[in-house]
């Protein structure tokens, strides 16, 4: 039995996309059954409520072999530790009273940096916790993902993309259905033990001039980069509704991956994920472009 959280987000929709092809028996935990595609919630069975509900994991667990946990923030948390790590310690417990074997869990890079990173580090404290009952784990760490470009859709029409790191500083960036695809190939292995992290490292390492480079080849019309403000983007968060500390954990964040916290991991034969973003802006930028 597999167990998925968040399974309606940009990982945990593409990762039932895959199951929905295994002859595996499926649980999933959603708050709005709605949004689940037709073909899960016929197939799979539907746990009504939230992850962070210690009763629905209840209802969720007996039997389960493997979870896949992705903790999606609170945005007006009070501290981003409790967004991520007081969030899941019903899990941990829940793992641990259910006698589940494995989790698959989403976590980031940078854990040997040293660095403090905003929400990278409270992650990785979420995944320490999984850890500590003991239960077989594999953390994926990802870097930037490649879909956060889907929010500048509204610049990207105006011919800009916008960030507040160097223009051209290279980091790895990953592509969530890459992370979707490692995610379920771990879901569905069952000789894995102990605890491990798997990077997903996206094949190339891009700055913000190579991705308006990128965008503007593929759309056919210039895209520049136009620096943005860490200052002005912490307000803006406050006003979408962001707590001060989540908004900081974001500016937080943003910084720690200007030091360096995404360089830490070396890209491998086994952890380069294959999309390359120019994949990604012809079949998932331009299409949006146009919705």
């Amino acid at each position: 039995m597999i167990v998925i959280t968040a399974p309606t987000g940009r990982i945990g929709s593409k990762l039932l996309t895959t199951l929905l092809a295994h002859d595996e028996p499926v649980r999933v935990i959603a708050r709005d059954p709605e949004k689940l595609p037709a073909a899960a919630r016929e197939r799979f069975e539907v746990i009504v409520g939230s992850h962070r509900d210690p009763h629905v994991l209840d209802a969720a667990l007996p039997g389960a072999n493997v979870l896949f946990w992705l903790m999606p923030a609170e945005k007006a948390a009070h501290s981003i530790y409790d967004a991520y790590v007081s969030a899941s310690i019903p899990g941990a417990e829940a793992v641990h009273r259910h006698g589940v074997e494995r989790v698959v869990m989403i976590s980031a890079l940078g854990r040997e940096s040293g660095i403090y990173g905003g929400h990278v580090s409270a992650s990785l404290a979420m995944e320490d916790l999984f850890r500590s009952t003991g239960i077989h784990v594999r953390a994926l760490a990802n870097p930037t993902f490649m879909d956060n470009f889907l929010l500048q859709i509204p610049a990207i029409k105006n011919g800009v993309i916008t960030g507040t790191l160097p223009a051209d500083l290279r980091l790895p960036m990953v592509a969530t259905k890459d992370i979707a695809a490692v995610a379920s190939r771990l879901l569905l292995d069952r000789a894995w033990t102990g605890q491990d992290t798997v990077e997903a490292m996206g094949p190339d390492d891009l700055s913000l001039n190579d991705i308006a480079e990128t965008l503007s080849a593929v759309l056919g019309r210039p895209i520049r980069f136009q620096p943005g403000d860490r200052g002005a983007d912490k307000q803006a968060l406050i006003g979408y509704g962001f707590s001060d500390a989540v908004a900081q954990a974001m500016i937080d964040m943003d910084i720690a991956k200007e030091r360096g916290i995404d360089l830490v991991a070396s890209r491998t034969a086994e952890n380069a994920t294959p999309t390359t973003f120019r994949e990604f802006a012809e079949d998932v930028i331009t299409p949006a472009l146009s919705a």
